[in-house]
């Protein structure tokens, strides 16, 4: 079993587990013990970052409590008592529920980040060598195409996957009828959906499928890991933005370690690891297993965001994910493989 088939397997472990970073003993209280709930994506970004942020005197001493898995059942979780100091979702609405159920503040995203500590955007990860020679969105509705992507009811993957794959339809012309048929034809290829961003690339590596819809940082991580593959950043993706928040009843330290997430420092570990920096200025030089490493993080030919071409989470969580309407929703149904 390669590194990242591990890492999997104890990332998706359902307790909580202390990393080995920072000095002190945070369960005889000679030290401060920060929880970080999050999606299983940024886990060895998230790791790094604590390594760096251990060797500065504000966080000299810290240690961390982590629990990653799928980012809606993450959210759940919280507000059904799981502890957390920070959190690191895959999507904002996944913060607004902990903002709705009052663990988080209304005013989380205002600052000039509005709330996001990390970014990517959505790629088709192939076989090596690309055997089934795709090239875009429009070669994945071909027949006999298999696709692997995870599951939007748990998971906030899922849904920058499908957003990517309306957009290619809405911001190029269509109608939402055309993307609608659109959507319909691709989850018609769809051999599995797992539940987090995670699992998906695990299954993908294990075999199934021709192609996995993943964020670009997963494709990137996985390569870094001795994992052959390759994957195509189609001619219109989205800006995938992961929000992190502080919890209104977390330790002190909780505040200092967000700053760092968001400084040039955090930022740098980030773009290691395969995401995209969210502020200008950082060294994108030296990311292993990029497919350039000139140019580690290529500039698509349309690049979609959610307030410029859905309007906001909430609204498009109501028009494709709702459970009862959402149109998304509707479609895997309809192909029955929920």
């Amino acid at each position: 079993m390669n590194r990242i088939r591990a890492t999997v397997a104890l990332a998706l472990v359902g307790t909580l587990a202390l990393s080995a970073c920072g000095g002190g003993d945070g369960a005889t209280g000679n030290a401060t013990t920060l929880s970080i709930v999050g999606f299983a994506v940024p886990e060895a970004a998230n790791k790094a970052i604590i390594a760096a942020w251990n060797k500065t005197d504000e966080g000299k001493g810290v240690r961390f409590q982590s629990s990653y898995g799928a980012s809606g059942d993450q959210s759940r979780a919280v507000v059904a008592g799981l502890k957390a100091d920070y959190v690191h979702f895959s999507v904002s609405s996944d913060v607004t529920r902990l903002v709705d159920a009052g663990l988080v503040d209304q005013i989380w995203d205002d600052g000039p980040n509005r709330g996001i500590v990390s970014s990517s955007v959505v790629v088709l990860a192939v076989r090596e060598g690309n055997p089934k020679n795709i090239q875009g969105w429009d070669d994945l509705i071909k027949p006999g195409i298999k696709i692997v992507t995870p599951n939007p009811a748990s998971s906030g993957a899922a849904r920058w996957n499908a957003l990517a794959a309306w957009g290619h339809i809405s911001a190029n012309g269509g109608t939402d009828a055309q993307a609608e048929e659109f959507l319909t034809k691709l989850f018609g290829n769809v051999v599995s959906l797992p539940g987090s961003g995670r699992d998906a690339t695990t299954a993908f590596l294990g075999g199934t499928g021709d192609v996995l819809l993943a964020y670009e940082n997963e494709a990137i991580l996985a390569t870094q890991s001795g994992e052959k593959l390759n994957w195509v950043v189609p001619a219109t993706t989205i800006l995938i933005e992961n929000p992190g928040a502080i919890l209104k009843n977390a330790d002190p330290k909780a505040k200092p370690w967000l700053d760092f997430v968001l400084s040039p420092g955090g930022q740098r570990q980030f773009a290691l690891k395969g995401f995209r920096p969210i502020i200008d200025g950082i060294d994108t030089s030296g990311i292993e297993g990029a497919r350039d490493p000139s140019d580690p993080f290529p500039t698509p030919q349309k690049l979609l965001t959610v307030d410029k071409d859905f309007e906001s989470w909430s609204a498009l969580s109501k028009k494709f994910f709702d459970e009862k309407t959402g149109i998304i929703v509707k479609i895997i149904a309809a192909s029955g493989k929920a």
